[in-house]
């Protein structure tokens, strides 16, 4: 409660300064093009397309309000400024996750996935939406295989039984690869019999999700609405704060199915 508190406040406090660097698309471009590099008039001109005269009664607007600085014939950001349009391209990622992301939520199973888990979305903020097409139809299983063939360790929530990523799993566990499993109750014998890995965990749940998080990245897959598991869309990202995401949510969902 403390830390939403102290959020807030610190939004209160910043909101209205972003809201003015956000709202005119001309300043945007401007502060953008700063925010990679520090430039002159003729670059911020040949950068953004921007006419003079725009530039320059932006620039002195910017200046008076503390937000750049001239300095040897160039503009730099201010350090505050730097880090509102951090916050600022984080929201617009943020944004544009949420946009893709609706296209793998909407008519998909998600009430499986542990509320706090939900609640940490925003770290998925780097994250991809990737899907099969009609030219390469096993594109989803083919990128998981990979994954796994290329993981120093991986943790799994697996829906369903697939004989080639068990044997990638069985690959990881026989070069000493650190691998954990959680499999449905009711396939739980036959990775028992089939799979090599020892830390092999059951749970009562159907319809949950596909997770597999390695050393390097995430990935999630979703059941649709009619019970069957959409194997055309994946999200995934190679992001620290999305593999933090996954690592959370496979501990979150472990601890609700002891």
């Amino acid at each position: 409660m403390e830390e939403n508190e102290n959020y807030l406040k610190h939004y209160d406090s910043i909101s209205s300064e972003v809201k003015y660097l956000n709202n005119s698309l001309v300043r945007l471009k401007i502060l953008a093009t700063l925010y990679d590099h520090p430039s002159n008039m003729k670059d911020l001109n040949k950068t953004t397309g921007l006419i003079y005269s725009s530039i320059s009664s932006n620039m002195h607007k910017l200046e008076l309000g503390g937000h750049v600085y001239l300095d040897l014939n160039k503009y730099y950001l201010a350090n505050s400024t730097r880090l509102k349009i951090e916050q600022i391209l984080e929201l617009s990622d943020l944004i544009n996750l949420l946009n893709e992301f609706f296209n793998i939520l909407d008519k998909h199973l998600v009430n499986m996935i542990p509320n706090q888990s939900v609640a940490e979305l925003y770290l998925l903020g780097k994250a991809n939406l990737i899907e099969s097409d009609s030219i390469d139809v096993y594109k989803m299983y083919n990128f998981i295989e990979t994954a796994l063939s290329n993981a120093d360790e991986v943790k799994c929530v697996l829906p369903f039984y697939y004989e080639n990523f068990n044997e990638k799993l069985n690959e990881l566990a026989q070069n000493n690869k650190k691998v954990e499993v959680m499999v449905p109750v009711d396939i739980f014998e036959i990775f028992d019999e089939k799979s090599k890995i020892k830390n092999i965990y059951p749970f009562n749940s159907e319809n949950t999700f596909l997770l597999i998080v390695t050393n390097e990245l995430m990935i999630l897959g979703l059941f649709k609405d009619d019970g069957y598991f959409d194997q055309n869309r994946l999200l995934t990202s190679k992001n620290d704060d999305s593999i933090k995401w996954a690592n959370n949510l496979y501990k979150n969902f472990k601890i609700e199915n002891k």
